[in-house]
């Protein structure tokens, strides 16, 4: 059987062209696009298309210094030919290959080796001299691990059921799952699947959340009764862990600088079966300044570069540069400085960021605990990609009671 019928190959291009070169394009969504458009394809096809369109935006660079010119909308089909001959996939003589010219290209297949670390893991020249300046030599074993293939993991909404008994519900809809040591919520996924389309998901058991995300929830030690603001909500998949693990019990305040963001969280809250979560969108420093001191628990999950992610989201290391790491920076400080004064003193709270480097994590933690008295550090976790799952920072930072 052949590997890709001409539709697919289509398929692939007209994502890659837009992920490439439409401004604000995604490579998650403009995928979640392209097979809602091809209902039809069966769940092998999806799977490959997928497959194929996320290795060639992770192996970008790789692939461009095979082919010997930087990828432009004119050359989209020379690229996934390259990616093809590259990891040995079998393809057709398809008419969009007519005219690509690949002698050069087999050459340098043949040879087998390529100049340099950043073409070697596929990242921007400036990304590898700012990884190596962080994690020193770890980077490159930190950099293989984010080339590959994120598993599929799922939290049990414990409002509804347990990790063990979901991958009983997921195994009666011919999923096969397993639950994972350590992570008392956490189910993965044996192989890739459509698990929106279940049942379980409908009803409200699980939500999609990596393993790593699951360990601020649990570090954050919420109880019962308490009030918890989760300031950086967005569509709330830790809000929901939040809910969960206080059952019901007790008040979340869910803030956002988007509303449409928190109109997604409402949505699954209601299908979690979530009620103890009020939004509040940040429309201006106020909305802050009503919560100073009100909170038991304070969640900082801040905007960062997600370099921790690129497992999962291979298309943002071509979207970001250092100006923005830097840019982020300065956001990460000043929102640390801001939020951290709705703390009630003898509180809680986690700064957490799904960045694998130092001066967004403990660099910005130490700045923020030098300039602002009153506050301590209890425990810090990094999560690096290479232990299995997300890169994940996390700060449990108490605030003094007297």
């Amino acid at each position: 059987m052949e590997l890709i019928h001409r539709n697919l190959l289509i398929g692939i291009h007209d994502a890659l062209q837009e992920t490439f070169f439409e401004k604000n394009k995604y490579a998650d969504k403009v995928i979640e696009r392209l097979l809602k458009a091809h209902r039809k394809w069966g769940s092998q096809d999806r799977a490959v298309v997928s497959e194929i369109f996320y290795n060639i935006i992770r192996w970008k660079k790789r692939l461009e210094y095979y082919m010997g010119e930087g990828v432009k909308p004119s050359n989209v089909y020379k690229l996934i030919l390259t990616y093809l001959l590259w990891s040995k996939s079998r393809y057709k003589k398809f008419e969009e290959f007519d005219g690509i010219k690949i002698g050069d290209v087999l050459k340098k297949l043949e040879k087998n080796t390529v100049p340099n670390k950043a073409i070697e893991h596929s990242v921007p020249e400036w990304l590898a001299s700012t990884l190596e300046k962080e994690l020193g030599e770890k980077w490159e074993q930190e950099m293989a691990a984010l080339n590959q293939q994120a598993p599929t993991v799922l939290r049990a909404n414990t409002l509804k059921t347990t990790a063990k008994s979901l991958v009983q519900e997921l195994k009666q809809e011919d999923v096969e799952s397993f639950t994972v040591q350590g992570y008392p919520s956490a189910v993965q996924l044996e192989e890739k699947k459509n698990v929106f389309l279940t049942s379980a998901f409908k009803e409200g058991l699980f939500e999609v959340q990596d393993a790593s995300s699951q360990r601020i929830g649990e570090l954050l030690d919420v109880k019962e009764g308490m009030r918890v603001v989760d300031a950086c909500a967005g569509a709330g998949g830790k809000t929901l862990h939040l809910a969960a693990l206080m059952q019901n019990k007790g008040q979340i305040i869910a803030l956002d600088i988007y509303e449409w963001k928190l109109a997604e969280l409402k949505r699954r809250a209601k299908r979690a079966g979530a009620h103890n979560i009020e939004t509040r969108m940040i429309s201006d420093n106020k909305v802050i300044k009503r919560l100073h001191e009100k909170a038991d628990r304070l969640l900082i999950d801040a905007p960062c570069s997600g370099l921790g992610v690129l497992k999962r989201n291979p298309d943002s290391k071509w979207k970001i540069d250092q100006d923005f790491i830097d840019r982020i920076k300065t956001e990460q400080q000043q929102i640390l400085s801001d939020y951290s004064k709705m703390l009630k003193k003898g509180g809680k709270m986690i700064y957490a960021t799904c960045s694998i480097l130092p001066s967004e994590n403990s660099q910005q933690v130490a700045i923020f605990l030098a300039n602002t008295p009153g506050f301590t550090l209890l425990k810090e976790e990094h999560i690096m990609p290479s232990e299995g799952y997300d890169g994940f920072y996390m700060a449990l930072i108490e605030r003094d009671s007297a």
